[in-house]
């Protein structure tokens, strides 16, 4: 990955990789060139008082552009919002007021408009509205603050030759006070450990399969079928071997899914795993071959009636009954298998993913202290009780009004909820997540960091949503390697 260097005055890195990179210690605009250049405006306040400032940023970067053509931000858009929070990294102290420079473009042009506002905790109604007239594209907003550790979402948005313009940007008060609603069950731990004593009885029985549209020159794939209990059922996943593997030479890497019942037709866009020594096993949880088509996952999602996350309220009413309950002890039961492959290099078993595979991956690390290094994105599975509180809750967003927060299920929640398996992880923790998620949101990122004990490390990104950047991506590759145990 090679970086362009900008007077710190002007802006920071400009990658071909991805969307942007982490966030710098400046508050930061995000804007996108053709030719796939993306740039992070410094845009710290004292240094950019005026809209012209940052129009003359703007056409400085183009300058850098290869191509003689420049794209708005979103791609193909007419429009930029820009919000950029008084404090470089968006959070305040409890009781400290907030400022947010508002501003907004129409082909590059600062418009005259009126926004409405509104300032709501995450999740929730808002219980602050206003309105800001924009004077040269700009205005500024005083957010005030707040008496407790949490996070304020503001809510914009400008009408403007008859269409609705919206944006939203989050701020965080203290999260590093955050601490999870949901409190460890007295037996937690006795009962995951009985459940994996009886688990662990039933021997690994997998086959598998050369798999070829996904080897390369560098990389063999195969498929692999692996039963994970006694009632055979089975996961899927590809396994992502280097080219001329070597006994005891390699670390392995657990991938688990994103939430869902889709197969993966992208299981090798992270091949850079394999490519520098790694053997990565990319996993399904539902017993369903990923070479299906479409239209078996379609029926299999209607079975589960239909939505994205159906299977995730399955037997919630009871512990025993819960539907993940067969997918944390699967995950253990896919490190059996990663380390009886002989190319294993007999330490090193890292877990990987993001969004609920983030979840599972946090899991997986507090089942099994074979786990040594633990990489997270946006972990779903997190304090998903909160909502009981009335505030925030994670996904797959549990409610009262769902009929979801009765005691019993309450109850199951606890024994499933990634912070309780977070106070058991022992191995190297690198974990990233971004503000503006509304679908995994800070509050349940920060419960799940803040209650983590151990070696850990983390990339905040304040203007992510529900995403990570190709070289942030890449970074959790590079961590991986920096902190590999060198077996000697």
């Amino acid at each position: 990955m090679e970086w362009l260097k900008m007077p710190s005055s002007i802006g920071q890195n400009i990658t071909q990789n991805g969307r942007w990179n982490q966030t710098s210690k400046s508050s930061c605009i995000l804007c996108k060139l053709s030719g796939g250049f993306d740039v992070l405006l410094s845009s710290n306040l004292k240094g950019m008082k005026s809209t012209r400032s940052v129009l003359m940023c703007l056409s400085v970067l183009l300058s850098f552009n290869p191509c003689s053509q420049a794209e708005n931000y979103p791609y193909k858009s007419d429009y930029l919002w820009v919000a950029v929070p008084d404090h470089d990294n968006w959070v305040y102290a409890v009781g400290e007021k907030a400022v947010v420079e508002i501003m907004f473009f129409k082909y590059g042009i600062p418009q005259e408009a009126t926004v409405e506002y509104e300032i709501a905790d995450e999740a929730c109604q808002a219980d602050v509205r206003g309105i800001l007239e924009l004077k040269k594209g700009r205005a500024v907003l005083d957010a005030g603050t707040v008496s407790m550790p949490r996070f304020r979402d503001i809510r914009l948005a400008l009408r403007l030759d008859g269409v609705t313009y919206r944006h939203h940007v989050k701020i965080g008060f203290s999260p590093e006070k955050i601490q999870p609603y949901t409190q460890e069950p007295d037996d937690f731990r006795a009962w995951w450990d009985s459940l994996l004593t009886d688990n662990k009885r039933y021997p690994l029985r997998s086959s598998r399969e050369l798999y070829t549209p996904y080897c390369t020159d560098k990389v063999d794939c195969y498929l692999v079928r692996l039963e994970v209990n006694r009632s055979r059922q089975a996961f899927y996943g590809f396994l992502f071997y280097p080219k001329n593997a070597t006994k005891g030479g390699h670390p392995v890497v657990l991938t688990p899914p994103g939430a869902g019942i889709k197969a993966n037709r992208v299981a090798d866009s992270k091949n850079y795993y394999p490519e520098n020594g790694c053997i990565r096993f990319v996993i399904e949880i539902h017993g369903m071959n990923p070479t299906h088509s479409e239209a078996v996952f379609e029926d299999v999602r209607r079975a589960f009636d239909g939505r994205v996350k159906g299977y995730l309220y399955q037997g919630l009413n009871h512990l025993d009954h819960y539907y993940m309950k067969h997918v944390y002890l699967g995950l253990v039961k896919c490190i059996d298998y990663l380390t009886s492959l002989p190319e294993w290099d007999g330490i090193n078993v890292a877990v990987q993913g993001g969004s609920q595979g983030g979840g599972l991956a946090l899991v997986a690390a507090g089942l099994d202290a074979r786990v040594t290094q633990c990489i997270v994105n946006h972990p779903a599975l997190s304090d998903m009780a909160r909502a009981a509180t009335g505030g925030v809750s994670g996904y797959p967003h549990f409610s009262g009004k769902d009929g979801f927060l009765t005691p019993a299920h309450l109850k199951t929640m606890a024994y499933y909820d990634v912070v309780n398996f977070a106070r058991y992880v022992q191995a190297k923790t690198f974990m990233t997540w971004g503000f503006n998620d509304d679908t995994c949101p800070p509050t349940t990122s920060y419960a799940v960091w803040n209650t983590l004990k151990g070696n850990k490390e983390s990339l905040i990104t304040p203007i992510n949503e529900h995403w990570t950047s190709e070289s942030t991506n890449r970074l959790q590759l590079d961590w991986l390697l920096q902190n590999r145990i060198i077996n000697k």
